[in-house]
C-alpha cells in the first residue's frame, strides 16, 4: 500500500504544536523545580507520592497547593483549605476574561481544556501571541498546554519520592522558584511605558496588604490593582498597541 503524503492541515497542526510546545519550553523547565518542591513539602507533611500526584492532577494550581500543603494537619481543616484555595485562584476569573475574546474561534473542546487547565504560563503564552497579531490555533493551544500539563504531576510525584533528601529546601534557594518564574511572565509581557502603571499598582498593593492583612489576601489585591491599572492607561487607539520606549 502506497504511503500517501500528510495533509497540508495535519502538517500544519503538527508545525503550530511545536511551535506551541517551543514557546512555552522554557516555562516549563523553570516549573519542575518548583514541582519537585511541592512533591518535596507534601512528603515532608505525610502525602505519599499517590496523593500528591493525585492532588496535583486534580487541583493543578501551584500556590494554591503550596499553601494548602502548609495548612495540612491532622485533622485536616478542609473548609479553610477550600476557602484559601479558592481565593489564591481568584485571579483566574480576571485572567479567563482577559483571554477570552481570543479563544472564540478556536473548537469547543480546545477552549475548554484551555480554559479548565489555564495557568499563569500559559495564559502568558496565549496572550503573548494572540496580542502580536498572530492568533492561536488549536495545534498552537494544545502544544502548549498539554505538556505543561502534564510535567506539573509528574516533577511532582518525583520530588515527593526524594523529599526527604531535602530537609530545608530555602537553604538551596528552592524557595525562590516561584518568584522567579513570575519575574519572567512579567518580562516576556512588558510592552514598554504601558506596562508600567499595571506592574507597580500590583507590586504596591499586594506588597502592602501582606504587611496590613494577614492570610493570602495580597494575591488577590495584586491581581486585581494590576488589573485595574492596565485598563485605566491602556492604549485608547489601535495604533497605540505597543511602545518600547
Amino acid at each position: 500500500m502506497r504511503d500517501t503524503p500528510s495533509s497540508p492541515a495535519a502538517a500544519s497542526f503538527a508545525s503550530e504544536a511545536r511551535r506551541g510546545l517551543i514557546d512555552i519550553l522554557p516555562l516549563l523547565l523553570g516549573a519542575v523545580p518548583f514541582a519537585m518542591l511541592c512533591g518535596a513539602l507534601a512528603a515532608q507533611k505525610g502525602l505519599s507520592p499517590a496523593e500528591l500526584g493525585l492532588m496535583s492532577a486534580a487541583v493543578y494550581a501551584g500556590g494554591a497547593q503550596f499553601i494548602a500543603i502548609e495548612m495540612w494537619a491532622s485533622p485536616t481543616p478542609v473548609l479553610a483549605v477550600v476557602a484559601t484555595t479558592l481565593l489564591v485562584n481568584a485571579r483566574h476569573v480576571l485572567m479567563g476574561a482577559a483571554i477570552a475574546p481570543h479563544l472564540r474561534h478556536l473548537p469547543g473542546p480546545v477552549r475548554a481544556l484551555y480554559i479548565t487547565i489555564l495557568t499563569d504560563e500559559s495564559w502568558a503564552v496565549g496572550m503573548r501571541r494572540a496580542t502580536r497579531g498572530v492568533g492561536l490555533s488549536p495545534g498552537y493551544v494544545l502544544g502548549m498546554i498539554v505538556p505543561f500539563y502534564l510535567q506539573w504531576p509528574a516533577a511532582g510525584v518525583i520530588g515527593c519520592l526524594f523529599g526527604g533528601l531535602v530537609r530545608d529546601p530555602a537553604r538551596i534557594g528552592a524557595d525562590f522558584v516561584f518568584t522567579a518564574v513570575f519575574l519572567c511572565l512579567v518580562v516576556g509581557l512588558w510592552r514598554g511605558r504601558h506596562s508600567t502603571a499595571p506592574v507597580l499598582a500590583a507590586a504596591a498593593s499586594a506588597t502592602l496588604v501582606h504587611l496590613a492583612v494577614p492570610g493570602v489576601w495580597y494575591i488577590f489585591a495584586g491581581a486585581l490593582a494590576g488589573t485595574l491599572a492596565g485598563a485605566l492607561t491602556a492604549p485608547r487607539t489601535a495604533g497605540e498597541t505597543r511602545d518600547d520606549g
